[in-house]
């Protein structure tokens, strides 16, 4: 049975922030809100954390699963940018967009494309979501949460716990969020390449 946490989406509670942390440490599967849908995260290198995200998803071995940082600084240690690719993330973050980038070594081999070694990389602009990365101090490994057979993410808090209690270890209630997955843009040329049009205004590139 997944626990079930009340955030403030703009003034987390610090307790439940540090008790958030301490599932997903521990190998827990959590869904929490970020600036446009609901995302199932867990631990970097946790892999029956990420097998069970991949049953709850039906995902396959070529799902590219993505990075959540909390800012600009934490992107060179997982993702290969040069300057003009950096000025491009600068002015795109935080907000709705997943940048395909290739990935460093610092990336477990099991979250890359097989093919292609990348990463999908995001910065949310969402107060919990940023608060968990402060205290985790790191990225947490993502993905939206869009069950099997649906176009769109899971947008209420108490579908989700009820259709997940069994699956997950945390369900966090922050609030609507939107219910429109993020805008995927493959920074990994020399020419960006609008993969998915959602969320984010894709126009600039």
């Amino acid at each position: 049975m997944s626990q079930f946490f009340q955030i403030h989406p703009d003034n987390p509670q610090q307790r439940l922030i540090n008790q958030a942390v301490d599932i997903i440490k521990k190998g827990g599967v959590v869904v929490y809100p970020t600036d446009c849908a609901y995302a199932l995260g867990c631990h970097l290198g946790d892999k029956s954390a990420l097998e069970k995200i991949k049953r709850i998803r039906k995902l396959d071995d070529k799902h590219n699963f993505t990075l959540v940082c909390r800012d600009l600084s934490e992107i060179g240690t997982y993702a290969k940018v040069d300057n003009a690719v950096y000025r491009l993330l600068k002015a795109h973050t935080p907000g709705a967009y997943t940048f395909i980038l290739n990935a460093t070594t610092e990336v477990p081999r099991r979250l890359l494309h097989p093919k292609r070694r990348t990463i999908g990389l995001r910065i949310p602009e969402n107060n919990i979501a940023l608060h968990l990365m402060e205290v985790l101090g790191e990225p947490i490994m993502s993905t939206s949460l869009i069950m099997p057979g649906e176009e769109l993410p899971l947008m209420d808090p108490y579908e989700i716990r009820d259709l997940l209690q069994h699956e997950v270890d945390l369900v966090i209630d922050g609030g609507y969020c939107g219910m429109e997955a993020t805008s995927v843009i493959n920074l990994v040329d020399d020419v960006p390449v609008v993969i998915r049009e959602g969320a984010g205004d894709v126009s600039s590139f």
